[in-house]
């Protein structure tokens, strides 16, 4: 069972190069080992970061 606020907080600190506390480095991606909160930080990444999909929103008037 994947906690929603871990992912949320890993992922943040992903994309705002937050620190990892273990590593006493910036945290990437590839500090998450295990493969469903992986997968579940990489889907929110993805989900809240129009830079990495690469969609812009389109304003119509």
């Amino acid at each position: 069972m994947i906690n929603e606020i871990v992912v949320r907080i890993i992922a943040e600190r992903i994309i705002t190069r937050g620190e990892n506390p273990l590593r006493k480095r910036p945290f990437q991606l590839d500090d998450v080992t295990n493969e469903e909160y992986r997968k579940a930080v990489e889907d929110y990444i993805i989900t809240n970061t129009a830079d990495v999909t690469g969609v812009e929103e389109v304003v119509t008037q």
